[in-house]
């Protein structure tokens, strides 16, 4: 098992790891909306939802990996009426490869966040 940390995605904020890679699979803690050189919380959903992925795309880099190995993304939003707005910055993202993906609804997230997305992936 390898523990994988970088400086391009925000630094854990629990007694937990950026990602973790075993066995050829990457498997990512939740990104939230925070730009990691300024700190700065994105709260427009769609801002957010790009920098969430930015971050994971990062993350998953530091590790070997990248947004075309992702085999699960599993996204957790506040309000479902954002659905749409999540999803056309999405596709910007993820164009040919469409991994599966599952999107809940929660009550609250880290920091207040609007946002948080993790993945599965492949490492290259």
């Amino acid at each position: 098992m390898k523990i994988i940390k970088t400086d391009n995605a925000p630094s854990a904020i629990g007694p937990y790891s950026q990602a973790v890679e075993h066995d050829g699979i990457v498997y990512t803690s939740g990104q939230i909306p925070v730009d990691p050189k300024t700190g700065e919380l994105k709260t427009d959903i769609k801002e957010a939802t790009r920098q969430s992925l930015t971050n994971l795309k990062n993350l998953l880099e530091a590790a070997g990996s990248g947004l075309d190995e992702i085999m699960k993304v599993n996204i957790f939003i506040l309000d479902m009426g954002q659905f749409s707005d999540i999803n056309a910055v999405y596709s910007e993202f993820f164009t040919d490869h469409k991994p599966a993906r599952s999107c809940v609804a929660v009550t609250t997230l880290p920091k207040d966040a609007v946002i948080e997305i993790e993945a599965f992936a492949r490492v290259k």
